[in-house]
């Protein structure tokens, strides 16, 4: 299977980092599948897909931001590349792709990126963090009680979710009342500037 032809909206999403763009999504198509980063149907829709659904959601973040469960760097390499003014900090417990991640930050340069090796509920710093992002983790009920934690008060839990995202919400309505989670808000991101919108899950975490 052949990478998928760079669409017109990478361009008007990376601005000046469009290389950057384009050499992790070569990286990425090269070494993705045979390092257990994507699966075997993901090159023709490469860039649609992971990479602009992800660069969508540049805009919403600020301050220091946590990716848990980065695993290939989608979103957070991929945000780090749009918004180098935002720290960085990708979250992720499994060895291999911890290497692919560091060494996507040190061949393309992103000084604004620390990886941290460990779960969502390992991280030692506390109720630090601006906000906390993740895209294909895991379901609100689960994920909301390795995130929330990591945020500060008044900070923001933002996700990358799909078309069952309100299912999600109704069936975490206990989770996001512990988690003290308020100001619940679901966008639909790119519509008419990319051939498949982005949903995302807002909330903010109220100490």
């Amino acid at each position: 299977m052949t990478l998928e032809l760079e669409p017109v909206a990478a361009v008007t999403l990376f601005g000046d980092n469009i290389d950057k763009a384009r050499a992790f999504t070569q990286a990425l198509a090269e070494q993705g599948e045979e390092r257990g980063l994507i699966g075997p149907l993901e090159l023709p829709r490469l860039w649609t897909r992971h990479i602009l659904n992800s660069a969508i959601t540049a805009p919403l973040f600020s301050g220091r931001v946590g990716d848990v469960g980065s695993g290939a760097g989608l979103p957070g390499l991929v945000l780090a590349i749009a918004r180098p003014d935002v720290e960085w900090v990708l979250i992720e417990p499994m060895e291999r792709r911890v290497n692919w991640l560091n060494e996507q930050v040190e061949a393309l340069e992103l000084s604004n990126v620390t990886v941290f090796r460990g779960r969502g509920e390992e991280w030692p710093e506390g109720p630090v963090l601006d906000a906390v992002t993740a895209r294909a983790v895991s379901a609100l009920r689960t994920l909301i009680p390795f995130t929330a934690p990591l945020v500060r008060d008044g900070g923001e839990i933002i996700f990358l979710k799909g078309a069952s995202v309100q299912n999600e919400i109704d069936a975490a309505e206990k989770v996001i009342r512990k988690y003290k989670i308020s100001d619940i808000s679901v966008s639909v991101l790119g519509e008419g500037v990319l051939d498949e919108s982005t949903r995302v899950f807002r909330g903010v975490v109220r100490g």
